[in-house]
């Protein structure tokens, strides 16, 4: 299976090594057709990039775009769920020039009165065993809630490091037209669901979520993956039809 799309992949803007252009770079070197650069939110705890640097980050590609006419650069972003309430760190600068809004569910937010309820069941869940079967509900809750505030491309990593219930996610994914993400690093949780996603006629984006410009491109795990739980090519939304 070739894969011509990479839309989930970091710099140095946040806490990954290497440059824009490097990622740029590697990408054309693996034959890529398109590449995203998918900085996270601002309120990622540590490492969260600033409207400013989003800014800054968009002219960039914007000036890249020129440089590097052979290939398709997508400034997205990685955003988080912040809440109970479907409610995602998506600055307005940012959700105006948008190409794809990715949608994470990291436990390393910056805490605030509207977090405090999902922070708290999560650490209490993962910690210590408490609130399981709730926080579960409530997390698949939010991100169907925010689904249907926003026009999400992808979800990425489902499943990882906060509890869902991926089956339900699922159906809502189809219902929203809303890709699930097999995510080279952290896929293998989609075993869970991906029954239900072939019957709703879910489909899957496969991203390496690079952190250096040597992982650009590297699909290996996530085709790996695909064979083991043999899903259907045509479910896949950045494979090549024609081979």
């Amino acid at each position: 299976m070739n894969l011509y799309a990479d839309y989930h992949t970091h710099t140095s803007y946040s806490h990954a090594k290497g440059t824009v252009e490097e990622n740029i770079q590697s990408a054309i070197k693996a034959n890529l057709k398109e590449i995203g650069i998918a900085e996270h939110g601002p309120q990622t705890l540590f490492v969260g990039v600033s409207n400013k640097k989003f800014e800054n980050l968009y002219d960039e590609i914007i000036s890249l775009r020129d440089k590097y006419p052979e290939i398709k650069i997508l400034f997205n972003i990685e955003a988080n769920l912040l809440d109970y309430e479907g409610n995602i760190d998506l600055p307005p600068f940012v959700e105006n020039k948008v190409d794809m809004l990715l949608l994470g569910f990291h436990p390393n937010i910056v805490p605030s009165s509207k977090s405090f309820p999902m922070v708290t069941n999560n650490l209490l869940s993962r910690n210590l065993g408490l609130r399981k079967e709730r926080t579960r509900w409530y997390n698949t809750q939010g991100l169907i809630k925010a689904m249907k505030k926003y026009d999400i491309s992808l979800i990425t990593h489902p499943g990882h490091k906060v509890d869902v219930d991926t089956k339900q996610l699922a159906k809502a994914c189809a219902e929203t037209n809303t890709a699930l993400e097999i995510n080279c690093k952290h896929g293998m949780k989609i075993k869970d669901f991906v029954d239900i996603a072939k019957s709703e006629g879910v489909k899957f984006i496969v991203s390496s979520d690079a952190h250096h410009p040597n992982e650009v491109g590297e699909f290996s795990k996530g085709i790996s993956i695909i064979k083991k739980l043999n899903i259907p090519k045509s479910m896949i939304v950045n494979s090549e039809r024609s081979t």
